[in-house]
């Protein structure tokens, strides 16, 4: 049985780890404003999100993490630099797995500073390190900004482009737009059949649903040009692939990642701040040569961080979620901010792990 007693003790520990590194503590509202996690992520949140509703504040959801309410927090009245430290309960529904908690404790860290963000990267990447090193836990990183920074490169509109990076956190649906837009993926009979017709909507019937004539309108004359438009040359699709592909050891990755840069410029920027990075978190004592590095990690969970991300894991335990998870969400403060933007990084650790594990302290 859960003893909760030793979650909430790890949890405050972990915490005061935290404020002892320097972070002020912050409390939020366990109940959030539906609109502006539905306004994030769309209507998917729904589905690992509990929603309910209040007669005079409208929908609400169960808090699904403390890292939106803690930047709105920041963007309407933090000073700068700021850094930050919870703890407290989440809230997830669970639909494919029934052994995982639906509502569990996070203690998390937060850095609000655009001095140095490859330092900031670096203090909270090794304060979480040392903080799980008695636990013998596997180390991943990645960097999700590579990714995009190669798709913004790629020779095409963009109209798609946009669609890409919107599904950079979908591989599965990525991938299948990378193949339509490259022409392996033929476009599907019934949408080349009505592409041809000069006005599909002059037989149409009743309208039923959401959508107005103007709108139908639009999204065909979008799919009319995209049609139009020169595919993906192979060249720029295996480059795709070959920053994908990219996993070792932290060094080594940086190398074979520069080699790509050679023959795909766009991505020089973004692999020149992992070197910055890396060379911070090496200045910190940690052994890049032990340290993974994965370009397509985080690609299917982090979908707020937009460059560094990283998760620490117990090693024969591949039925268990990360103990410990983060990275950069700089595109959120902008989001949020009405505005305004800083370079943002943080992660949470889950007590709960910490505490099934024997970590605890």
């Amino acid at each position: 049985m859960t003893d909760l007693s030793a979650i909430r003790a790890e949890a405050a520990r972990l915490r005061a780890e935290f404020e002892a590194a320097g972070a002020e503590p912050v409390e939020t509202s366990v109940l959030q404003p539906a609109e502006v996690l539905l306004d994030l992520y769309g209507e998917d949140i729904r589905a690992r999100a509990y929603v309910t509703s209040d007669a005079l504040r409208g929908e609400q959801m169960l808090r699904p993490d403390f890292t939106v309410p803690v930047v709105q927090m920041h963007m309407e009245h933090g000073a700068e630099p700021a850094c930050y430290t919870y703890s407290g309960k989440v809230f997830r529904r669970q639909e494919d797995d029934p052994a995982r908690a639906s509502e569990y404790f996070q203690a998390g860290f937060e850095i609000f500073d655009r001095q140095n963000p490859a330092a900031a990267d670096a203090r909270v990447f090794s304060l979480f390190y040392n903080m799980l090193s008695h636990m013998s836990l596997r180390a991943s990183t990645g960097d999700i900004g590579i990714l995009m920074a190669a798709v913004e490169g790629l020779k095409t509109t963009d109209r798609r482009k946009v669609a890409l990076r919107r599904h950079i956190w979908r591989p599965k649906r990525f991938r299948a737009l990378i193949d339509r837009f490259s022409g392996r993926t033929p476009v599907p009979e019934s949408r080349a059949e009505l592409l041809q017709i000069d006005d599909p909507l002059a037989c149409a019937g009743p309208m039923i649903g959401l959508r107005n004539w103007d709108e139908i309108s639009h999204r065909i004359s979008v799919l009319r040009e995209d049609a139009k438009a020169n595919p993906i040359s192979s060249e720029e699709v295996r480059l795709i692939d070959s920053v994908l592909s990219v996993q070792g050891s932290s060094d080594r990755s940086l190398e074979a990642l520069r080699d790509i840069a050679v023959v795909m410029p766009s991505i020089s920027p973004a692999v020149d701040r992992l070197a910055t990075r890396l060379e911070a978190i090496s200045a910190s004592g940690i052994d890049l040569s032990k340290l993974d590095f994965e370009a397509s990690y985080g690609r299917t969970q982090m979908e707020y961080y937009d460059g560094f991300v990283f998760g620490f894991y117990a090693e024969n335990r591949s039925d268990l979620p990360a103990v410990a998870s983060g990275g950069r969400y700089d595109a959120l403060t902008r989001q949020l901010g009405r505005g305004k933007e800083i370079p943002a990084v943080g992660g949470v650790i889950r007590p709960g792990l910490v505490v099934a594990l024997g970590g605890a302290r």
